[in-house]
């Protein structure tokens, strides 16, 4: 079957929504732009190849991405966007071999970053057996998703992204209930709460809803974070040593990256620990 006309990733099967670097032409490196700060060393505007870049689109200094002043690579995750548009949507042609193609590739990479990321939500919405009363609508959704990433790239700049993410939210702040109910006690509700830089080691956040919150150095080692919807929390610095996310709610890549941890925290298996840990 050819990758334009692949099936849906099934629920439970995320393997499509996440990064192949091997099957993408450098996206993130040009698409993107990044100011010097902290996380980079170096400005680069938007559709300007990272100066690091090399002629086959892999990063020559990928190894020593974090010493060279790029942690902000290193956190980076396009949950499978990159070889989505390079071939599907561009169907294997690169910016380089065809010029022509590069703003279109440019313009569509972060949008069906997005849709991507949306793909990832509702594909494990729909692991959750406790959120069955929404399986329908979300099979639905999943659909209807998939399939936009799958048009042209000038329907996918034209999506109106953000009123999509708004209908899908229902569905995954409903998920996200369902399956927090289960869990025994009274559960904290943290849903947009500022917590950057709290002391919350040790804490019991067993079920918690930690949507939306600030949680950039925050101290959370040994927390009990299992079952807690972090979808959106802001983990940037947040010292995950020892804490347990098992079963954490709409957990990414990416929010685990950049975060601090080690080797006695517990992740969702979906996710990876990360080589600066």
């Amino acid at each position: 079957m050819s990758p334009q006309h692949e099936a849906p990733a099934s629920p439970g099967d995320r393997k499509d929504l996440r990064a192949d670097c091997s099957s993408c032409f450098g996206l993130c490196c040009v698409a993107l732009p990044f100011a010097r700060s902290a996380d980079f060393a170096a400005d680069k505007p938007a559709g300007r190849p990272c100066s690091h870049l090399r002629n086959d689109f892999r990063c020559g200094i990928h190894e020593r991405l974090r010493d060279e002043g790029y942690p902000g690579c290193t956190v980076f995750d396009c949950f499978g966007a990159g070889q989505k548009v390079s071939q599907v949507t561009f169907g294997g042609t690169d910016w380089r071999q065809a010029p022509e193609t590069a703003r279109g590739m440019f313009e569509a990479f972060p949008v069906m970053r997005q849709l991507q990321e949306l793909l990832w939500y509702i594909t494990e919405a729909l692991a959750l057996p406790p959120a069955r009363p929404v399986h329908k609508e979300l099979r639905r959704a999943l659909a209807r998703i998939d399939g936009l990433t799958r048009g042209s790239a000038e329907s996918l700049v034209e999506l109106d992204v953000n009123a999509l993410r708004g209908e899908i939210n229902v569905l995954l702040l409903r998920a996200g209930e369902l399956a927090r109910a289960h869990v025994p006690g009274r559960r904290k509700n943290h849903r947009g709460a500022d917590l950057v830089g709290a002391r919350l080691s040790g804490a019991d956040l067993r079920g918690a809803s930690l949507r939306g919150a600030l949680l950039v150095a925050a101290d959370l080692k040994g927390a009990d974070l299992r079952d807690a919807d972090l979808i959106g929390a802001d983990l940037r610095d947040a010292d995950l040593s020892g804490a347990d996310l098992t079963g954490a709610l709409f957990l990414t890549q990416a929010q685990v990256n950049a975060a601090r941890g080690d080797a006695t925290t517990v992740l969702p298996p979906a996710l990876d620990r990360p080589a600066h840990w």
